[in-house]
């Protein structure tokens, strides 16, 4: 599994994700409720509906669910990732057998929902801040969903902040507080071939290791004002960024400072399931 790119997602690992999600929904007696039900074994035809506007992700979790729990399954996508699709349009048909499509159901819309749900929320932040501005995720994902939810960010068209902590080195306010010495803790930190990037809260921080060699200053938690001031002093010396309670309301007014990224914890941490639903033919 190559981690450090989540434009694509291997086979293997999307085998194993959803292996485990079956896995918690059907130990330790399977689908008791389908078992109920006669003919089945009877192969029957299945629409996913979007029940709303939005970029979809997914697909192939989705897919897979139905495949692990039937073999006979047939799966049919109308729409790739990264595709916008409008409301009570087709996302894809399933001909596979009744106790198939019944006993996958709600672990496929799972993924499908929260990959879409990541990847629509991400588009509305990229959309209001035009091609100028990067809006990046974060480390704040699901426990063992990152990947997952780092690819939906790329196909809502944002980026990637670092992976996990061997990425890169971002020096943040309790490294800070932790070394008693910002400089000197950044210049060990230059020595390094990683990418390093500075977190400040105040001007007096900035100036302190403005000169040193490193990529990019992130800008925590800032006002408008002090945002602007930060970037006069910096004068494209650095790659910048800023976080901080960044939403839909605030993201064009940061965004116009000409600020380089924005990382926003909430497209992956809040992003509210995209809906859709599961139609018997």
């Amino acid at each position: 599994m190559v981690v450090r790119s989540v434009q694509k997602i291997n086979h293997k690992y999307i085998n194993s994700v959803v292996k485990k999600a079956l896995k918690e929904d059907l130990k330790p007696m399977g689908d008791i409720t389908t078992r109920l039900v006669k003919f089945s074994n009877k192969k029957i035809t299945a629409k996913i509906i979007a029940k709303q506007d939005g970029v979809i992700a997914g697909i192939e979790f989705c897919k897979q669910a139905f495949k692990l729990i039937g073999k006979e399954s047939i799966f049919k996508s109308k729409i790739k990732d990264g595709e916008f699709i409008k409301k009570n349009k087709v996302i894809a048909e399933i001909l596979a057998n009744t106790k198939t499509i019944l006993t996958a159901e709600r672990t496929a819309l799972n993924f499908l929902n929260h990959a879409s749900g990541i990847a629509t929320t991400t588009n509305n932040f990229v959309k209001r801040v035009g091609k100028k501005t990067k809006i990046c995720c974060t480390r704040k994902t699901t426990p063992n969903l990152r990947l997952l939810e780092k690819y939906a960010v790329k196909q809502g068209g944002g980026f990637n902040h670092r992976y996990n902590l061997s990425d890169e080195i971002l020096i943040k306010d309790n490294h800070i507080k932790a070394a008693k010495d910002l400089k000197r803790l950044v210049s060990r930190a230059s020595k390094s071939k990683k990418v390093v990037t500075v977190e400040i809260e105040n001007v007096s921080q900035l100036k302190k290791i403005l000169g040193l060699k490193f990529k990019r200053v992130l800008f925590d938690n800032m006002n408008i004002v002090q945002l602007k001031k930060c970037l006069k002093i910096c004068n494209r010396k650095y790659e910048t960024e800023y976080s901080g309670n960044a939403n839909l309301g605030n993201i064009r007014k940061i965004a116009k400072t000409g600020i380089n990224r924005i990382s926003v914890g909430a497209i992956t941490h809040s992003a509210k399931a995209f809906d859709t639903s599961l139609l018997l033919g």
